[in-house]
């Protein structure tokens, strides 16, 4: 019942378009050299094609004597600046049980500034605690508007129609609305404030046509509040740069989230499962402890991208077999874009003449320069939309072994496997960091040492350098030589980087670890 309350919401959504007149002839700018984040060489999410002439050259840093010799303070110092850990976590299932005991946090920026974001909360109006993780591309800010709004639309979509007439009430009588989420925020983040108005009316909609549904009685279920909440916060990010709003603040804004795009990657955690709906190339893992004491791993999400041969599949069979061989060409989208799913993107969604009239109408009183925006056109775009933004949803029901949940951007999984992770944070919650084994010499086998040899050293366990597991996987992300070992130099190079190389070698990075209540998982 609540798919058709979804499925009725999203057509009154995209109901909602923008109408070309057609006297308005489409204008068009010549291909400059970009020096956007868009456009950027250094990003490996969305590329300019070698045939462009506005492709733009790469800048490097011309210093010849860099300084790659950060002190373990300096190291420590980078890597914690974005920490994050949440003890006291707000009960929400009546029994003084929470199935999240605490979560840890943290950010390596690649990109300046990073395209990265996360977002963690507590549903106040129903059950269950939200996480996500935001990959940007094309700059920050469609990650950075998505991280702000999507778990909202998640919210209100399990909300009950009296929990919503109740919200609606206080907003037509100007009294103050019962907060539908808390937030879980670092220092360092930041909302759109110029946007909050529009973002609150946006939102309002939503739950005033939930309203209108006869359907809508008890709220959706977690699955389908993921999956409405997905496409209905894009259909209103397309919608909002199209339509006209109360200042050109606001208009710039909304036109640079609709330009750039994001993938995102949500956990809904409540007293006995786990709900994740993800789009694009972050990633859910969970940390299962098994019988015999070893860490396994067990995927809660699939990757969208080309080494997914379903994913390429799905995506060739929305267009007509002329474009089989166009579609998904040198691992990308259109040789473009690595992601196959995310938010935003409408150069991969609206028409051509849609694209060239908003941004036609938008050079008049704007600069686009100034907005990181540009004409291209991906090649071969013949039947769009190429992308969308349907999340694919897995559920799991907890159980005692069930440990932890790691989610994290692609910069995390470019680095790491699943079972390494896993292993890392596992050996980090039971205090054991073993070291890594070194290869016995051919003397000691000879004399028959090995067996007690390894034995040694597979008991040799060195301290944790890190309280913060998110941390301890970043580190050895970066730092983890070809031997399995922990470089402290291969670690102190890649942070030292300049802003201008970093890039070229590693991406923004964002984990977050969720420590589960495995009691709740006992019968």
């Amino acid at each position: 019942m609540s798919g058709r309350v979804c499925a009725s919401v999203l057509h009154r959504a995209s109901s909602y378009t923008l109408t070309l007149s057609s006297h308005i002839a489409p204008q068009t700018r010549p291909a400059r050299q970009c020096h956007s984040s868009w456009a950027s060489c250094r990003s490996d999410k969305w590329r300019l094609t070698a045939e462009d002439p506005g492709s733009c050259r790469r800048h490097l840093s011309t210093r010849h004597n860099l300084d790659f010799h950060l002190s373990r303070v300096q190291v420590n110092s980078i890597l914690r600046s974005n920490e994050q850990e949440i003890v006291n976590l707000q009960e929400f299932d009546g029994r003084g049980l929470s199935a999240v005991r605490k979560f840890e946090s943290n950010q390596l920026a690649a990109n300046t500034p990073n395209e990265d974001r996360r977002s963690a909360a507590t549903c106040l109006q129903s059950k269950g605690m939200l996480f996500g993780v935001f990959d940007g591309h094309g700059g920050w800010p469609c990650a950075q508007a998505v991280g702000e709004r999507l778990l909202y639309y998640t919210a209100v979509a399990m909300m009950s129609k009296q929990r919503l007439r109740e919200l609606e009430t206080c907003m037509e009588d100007g009294r103050a609305v019962p907060p539908i989420l808390q937030w879980y925020k670092h220092h360092s983040d930041f909302n759109y404030r110029e946007s909050a108005s529009l973002y609150i009316d946006r939102l309002r909609v939503f739950w005033q046509e939930l309203l209108d549904s006869e359907e809508h009685v008890e709220g959706m279920s977690p699955m389908d509040a993921l999956d409405c909440s997905f496409k209905r916060l894009d259909a209103d990010i397309s919608l909002e740069a199209q339509v006209p709003l109360y200042n050109d603040l606001m208009k710039s804004t909304a036109i640079q989230v609709a330009f750039a795009g994001s993938t995102a990657c949500v956990a809904h955690v409540c007293t006995d499962r786990i709900h994740v709906a993800n789009a694009g190339d972050c990633r859910a893992v969970l940390g299962v402890l098994e019988e015999d004491g070893s860490w396994s791993a067990l995927p809660l999400s699939q990757d969208h991208n080309t080494q997914n041969q379903a994913e390429v599949e799905r995506i060739k069979n929305q267009h007509p077999t002329s474009e089989r061989h166009t579609v998904v060409t040198d691992d990308r989208l259109l040789g473009v874009l690595m992601p196959l799913r995310g938010f935003g993107d409408v150069r991969f969604k609206w028409s051509l003449e849609l694209q060239q009239s908003i941004l036609a109408n938008l050079e008049s009183g704007v600069d686009l320069d100034s907005l990181n925006l540009y004409q291209y056109t991906p090649p071969n775009y013949l039947t769009p939309p190429y992308l969308d933004v349907v999340p694919e949803i897995t559920h799991h029901k907890l159980r005692p072994q069930d440990r932890f949940l790691i989610l994290g951007t692609d910069g995390l999984w470019d680095e790491l496997g699943n079972e390494e992770a896993v292993r890392l944070v596992g050996e980090h919650l039971s205090g054991s960091h073993p070291q890594a084994p070194v290869s016995p010499s051919e003397r000691q086998m000879k004399l028959g040492w090995i067996h007690k040899l390894l034995l040694k050293r597979r008991a040799r366990v060195s301290p944790a350098l890190d309280s913060n597991a998110a941390t301890h996987l970043i580190r050895h992300a970066l730092g983890t030589g070809e031997h399995g070992e922990l470089s402290q130099e291969r670690l102190a190079t890649m942070l030292a980087l300049p802003q201008d190389l970093a890039r070229m070698y590693r991406d923004d990075i964002t984990a977050t670890v969720v420590y589960l209540n495995s009691d709740l998982g006992r019968p």
